[in-house]
Formats: structure tokens, C-alpha cells, sequence
């Protein structure tokens, strides 16, 4: 769908009055639930975002994710029933640095709905493979996938309770409780991260530009298969480059991811004499939690590192 057509599209959906959620109440599950204990009715954009904001609000709030399970979030857009959520939503919850590019169709249209960016106060990177990605995503604000770097996921939680005890003061003990009770298990997550790396090598291959905050604050090089969009085309010269580097850095284990082809992986493993493993750049919901999956995935690089 062209801008022009999905900018229109929007602006119908803004402008006619909505009169009953019963037109398009065909999944129960993703509706905002009419329920007088609940002060917040709040929209997060996908599954870490999602996650962080019920840590934070715990009953209080009615969490609802946005990006459907099992879907990927790079290329997802909104539906017309999503728009209609969102326009009756308390807030908006987003990770930020151009990650829901599709944010900036609203706000040309002068979405009036509340959208809290929890990015801000963390500078972002700017990586080369962002910079050079398509122009159809905002790639050019910088790497947006600060969620797996533990301290800035300590940032981002806080500013998810501070919108919320903004909108809600009458409960802010509440939440801040909660958000320090978080931030006092993601810096336990860190501290294990920092101490079960030190020693080890510090190259690995990912297959997508996922993990450039996370490999900074652990004093890791990270190489990829492909570029800022796991969906992106990879190429033969793609594989060739990386088969070359994974000779050069002795790396025998190269990672691939949940919602990718895992043949392509396995193809350079094939040629290096190595295996693939798991790690998970967490944007989709399983059944295991953040930081569960923050821990699978340290397991896997110390098979990859240590």
C-alpha cells in the first residue's frame, strides 16, 4: 500500500465518528475491556515494550500488544481496527528511534492520542547497515533496538512510570514500586551478563543488526548475515563474506533467529564445520519471559564465546 492510499485510509478512519466497538469486534482478546477497577487502558506498540509495561503496571492498567504474536514487527503496519484502538486508548506506548515507523503517519495527520516514547534520554547509535537500509523505515533516527541492552531497558521502564503515575497520580507509589523492583532484576541481568563474558572471545555472527547496544556495553564485535531488517534480501556475496569472517575470528557457531529461514544459517555452519544456534533479538512473544530469553540467549554465546 502506497503512503498516499494508507494516509487516506487513516485520515476516514480519524475523522468518522466512532459509534460501537461492535463493528469490529471480531477478536475479543485485543479489546479494551470496559472494567471500572482499571484506571489505564494503554496500547504498546510489541512484545518487549508490551512486556516492560506490565512489570510497571501490574492491575492496573489494561495492557493490550499491538503487533499480533507470531508477527514480525519490522514491516508491520496498522489495520483500521488497530487505529480505532489506539484512538481510544489512555496511551500509547512505543520503543522509539524510528522502530514504529509507522508513528509518523499519525502524527501527520495530528493524532491526538497519547504516545510515549520510552527512548527518550538514550542517545542512539547510528550503524552504518541502518543508515544504508531502505527509506520505507526511519532507520536514519539511529538503531532502535535498545530493549536488549539491560541498562537501557532500566531507562525505558522508567519512563513507562513515569507516563503512567503522569496520567494516573493517584497511583504513583504503585508504580514506581513496581518499576524499581524491575530495574533491580534487569541490573542482576546485567551484572550476570558482564561477569559470564568476561574472558571470553568477543566476535560473534548474528544474523541481523540487532545486537550493536548489547555488544557495545559487554565489549563484544558483532557481524551479521543481513543488514537492519532480518527480512532483507541475503545474498551470495553476503554468505560468502561471512564465511570469511567466521574462518577469521575462529567462530564455529553462527546464530540465527525465530522468525527467519534457518537454512541460511545453516548453510554457512555447513561450511565452516560449525552448528547454528538461537539468538532471539526478542521482538515476539513466546513463553518465556524477558528476561528468561535474555538469559537463553547469554547461554548461547558462552557456547559461542567462552
Amino acid at each position: 500500500m502506497n503512503t498516499q492510499v494508507k494516509l487516506a485510509i487513516i485520515a476516514i478512519v480519524i475523522i468518522i465518528p466512532l459509534s460501537s466497538y461492535a463493528v469490529w469486534a471480531t477478536d475479543s482478546s485485543r479489546l479494551i475491556k470496559s472494567n471500572s477497577n482499571i484506571q489505564l487502558q494503554v496500547i504498546t506498540s510489541f512484545y518487549p515494550i508490551y512486556e516492560f509495561s506490565k512489570q510497571v503496571a501490574q492491575d492496573k492498567a489494561e495492557i493490550i500488544l499491538l503487533v499480533p504474536p507470531g508477527v514480525e514487527p519490522h514491516d508491520w503496519e496498522p489495520t483500521i481496527q488497530d487505529v480505532q484502538l489506539m484512538e481510544n486508548s489512555d496511551l500509547i506506548v512505543i520503543n522509539g528511534i524510528g522502530f514504529e515507523d509507522w508513528v509518523h503517519d499519525l502524527e501527520e495527520l495530528n493524532f491526538k492520542g497519547n504516545i510515549v516514547d520510552t527512548s527518550k534520554g538514550i542517545i542512539p547509535k547510528h550503524n552504518e547497515s541502518f543508515e544504508e537500509s531502505d527509506h520505507e523505515h526511519n532507520h536514519d533516527e539511529g538503531d532502535p533496538h535498545i530493549w536488549l541492552n539491560p541498562p537501557m531497558v532500566q531507562i525505558q521502564v522508567q519512563n513507562i512510570a513515569d507516563a503512567f503515575f503522569e496520567y494516573d497520580p493517584t497511583n504513583q507509589e504503585y508504580y514506581q514500586k513496581n518499576a524499581r523492583n524491575y530495574i533491580d532484576k534487569l541490573e542482576l541481568l546485567d551484572s550476570k551478563i558482564k561477569n559470564e563474558l568476561s574472558g571470553c572471545k568477543r566476535d560473534f555472527i548474528a544474523f541481523h543488526d540487532a545486537f550493536s547496544y548489547f555488544a557495545e556495553e559487554y565489549g563484544l564485535t558483532q557481524h551479521t548475515i543481513s543488514s537492519s531488517n532480518p527480512n532483507s534480501e541475503v545474498t551470495a556475496k553476503n554468505i560468502e563474506n561471512v564465511i570469511t569472517t567466521a574462518k577469521q575470528i575462529d567462530n564455529k557457531i553462527i546464530f540465527t533467529e525465530e522468525l527467519v529461514d534457518p537454512r541460511t544459517a545453516q548453510i554457512i555452519a555447513n561450511e565452516i564445520g560449525g552448528k547454528t544456534l538461537i539468538l532471539s533479538p526478542i521482538e515476539i512473544q513466546t513463553n518465556e519471559d524477558y528476561i528468561d530469553r535474555m538469559n537463553s540467549n547469554l547461554e548461547n554465546l558462552k557456547e559461542a564465546l567462552c
